[in-house]
């Protein structure tokens, strides 16, 4: 069993909740409020540009060409690419993609932890920490996408059928194949305890992205919750 596919299976847990968390069945079923998707695109519009930071750290720990080719790559889809699937998400919400865009927007606490749990692990780790950081964002979304076209076969009528079709497209499931690879290959060469933080690594980031959904679902914000002592008086 290569080195991905033993972080799978130890994460399907997580994976198998992603599919059934309410943001996800609510893509599914077409009943997202316009509140849970513009939090979403905010706080995924900041989260992304950490995304592509933490690629170009792993693009200066590279150590072949290969490597430094995958992640040049990679941070132009960031950039560029995931505009699509927020596009799709603000057409649902009537708003303008570019207004959410542009306006600068305070990060949650759940996408400010996992942004910087990122950064941390990728100015501090090897190149197979951040590796096994990166991934959870590509696989848990691709596997959500193909979950949702499997289950619903939304036809192009569908209101999130955009969303869907992106993460759930040949590119991304290729794009995929190639980071499973580059993880195995680095995971090949690696010590028993460098492997260990790689598996932590990853774990966290599954964690992190149920978390994120969830995130968006409940407009998780910095407001703290009021107690029945503080209400009275």
């Amino acid at each position: 069993m290569s080195f991905s596919e033993q972080l799978r299976r130890e994460a399907d847990h997580v994976f198998q909740a992603i599919r059934q968390h309410p943001f996800v069945q609510g893509l599914a079923h077409q009943n997202l409020s316009r509140e849970t998707l513009i939090h979403y695109v905010k706080q995924d519009v900041q989260y992304l540009k950490t995304y592509a930071k933490v690629y170009g750290l792993a693009l200066a720990k590279s150590q072949t060409i290969e490597q430094m080719k995958f992640f040049h790559e990679r941070i132009g889809v960031v950039l560029d690419g995931e505009a699509l699937p927020h596009q799709n998400l603000c057409r649902a919400a009537d708003v303008q993609y570019e207004d959410l865009k542009t306006h600068a927007t305070h990060m949650a606490p759940t996408a400010h932890h996992y942004a910087h749990q990122m950064l941390a692990t990728a100015y501090a780790g090897t190149l197979g920490e951040i590796l096994a950081a990166l991934l959870p964002c590509h696989w848990v979304y691709v596997d959500a996408a193909e979950y949702l076209l499997r289950e619903y076969r939304p036809t192009k009528e569908h209101l999130f059928y955009d969303w869907i079709s992106f993460y759930a497209s040949d590119p991304m499931q290729t794009s995929l194949q190639d980071f499973l690879h580059l993880l195995d290959a680095y995971a090949d060469k690696a010590g028993t305890d460098e492997l260990e933080r790689m598996k932590a690594a990853f774990l966290a980031g599954c964690h992190l992205e149920y978390r994120f959904f969830d995130m968006a679902y409940t407009l998780e914000d910095w407001t703290l919750p009021v107690t029945q002592s503080q209400s009275r008086k």
